[in-house]
């Protein structure tokens, strides 16, 4: 599989021990989050955890300088890029020798409307570089919907919110819940700072996370679910009989009944429940 060229970006790719910085700087918003990838074994291990094939559909968030794109616009069938930057977004099919199967899409992948990019019950794959300020809206967006869900997610996050979103029972959390519920994420590789132009302060953790066809667990309503999830995690160091008493605003009595019907140990911390826990307990509130 071929990357692209060093003279083809204006960044140069770099191995993330090398101290070399690029001799073309591209300008960065601060307040997009922007670090360029330029480590081309990084760049591998993201396209060998995609499993492409030339009949894959690709939809890129964050493409930025098209380090990723190039080698997905080669590998696979067609490839969609949502770039929030106008001025990336305008450049990066020229700077990419204008391919046949890039479509580019000047957007904020929170609000973009999924029915313009992709066709209903499109089979596509989602390669992702997330800024931490959108990862979870982002993640659950794609994860949520049901008529444009991913056959495969493969992203790139700050390494603490990887592991967040990966995390096991006894570690959980309102990332974790939101993702394990819909997918089934596994960590890949760390990413270091100088894998990236300019480096950022941390390091990030490329993530892959497989959709499942259905829920981990059966609600009647997903908005009530996270509801009481989010109640929960209101206080997330507190025993879950306080932190659900000031999540939904009840009396300790009245939490102290909800607990028992889901039967669940009122001293226990909300990142001490399971999927399933968490299901039992929302199940308990529709008869509150």
């Amino acid at each position: 599989m071929k990357i692209l060229p060093d003279t083809s970006l204006s960044v140069k790719a770099r191995k993330p021990e090398s101290s070399r910085r690029p001799s073309a700087r591209p300008s960065t918003r601060k307040a997009l989050g922007q670090h360029y990838l330029t480590d081309k074994g990084t760049i591998q291990q993201i396209l060998s955890t995609s499993q492409l094939n030339p009949h894959d559909t690709v939809l890129e968030v964050g493409p930025g300088l098209g380090a990723v794109t190039f080698p997905l616009v080669q590998s696979a069938q067609s490839v969609v890029a949502i770039e929030i930057d106008p001025r990336l977004a305008a450049s990066l099919p020229g700077r990419l020798g204008n391919p046949p199967n890039l479509r580019v899409i000047n957007a904020d992948a929170r609000d973009v409307e999924l029915t313009n990019v992709l066709e209903e019950n499109a089979n596509y794959k989602l390669v992702a570089n997330l800024p931490y300020y959108a990862a979870s809206p982002i993640l659950r967006r794609f994860l949520e919907t049901v008529t444009h869900r991913p056959a495969l997610i493969v992203v790139m996050v700050q390494r603490e919110v990887a592991r967040s979103m990966a995390a096991e029972d006894g570690r959980m959390s309102l990332l974790a819940v939101g993702i394990q519920v819909y997918g089934i994420p596994s960590i890949i590789c760390d990413v270091p700072p100088e894998a990236f132009y300019p480096p950022p302060k941390v390091t990030s953790t490329v993530v892959k996370i497989v959709p499942r066809h259905r829920m981990a667990i059966e609600v009647e309503n997903t908005e009530g679910f996270f509801n009481v999830v989010r109640a929960g995690f209101f206080a997330p160091r507190k025993q879950i009989r306080n932190s659900l008493g000031l999540g939904l605003s009840m009396s300790t009595e009245q939490v102290g009944h909800l607990l028992e019907s889901a039967k669940l140990d009122p001293k226990l911390r909300p990142e001490n429940l399971s999927l399933e826990e968490w299901g039992r307990l929302y199940q308990a509130s529709l008869h509150q």
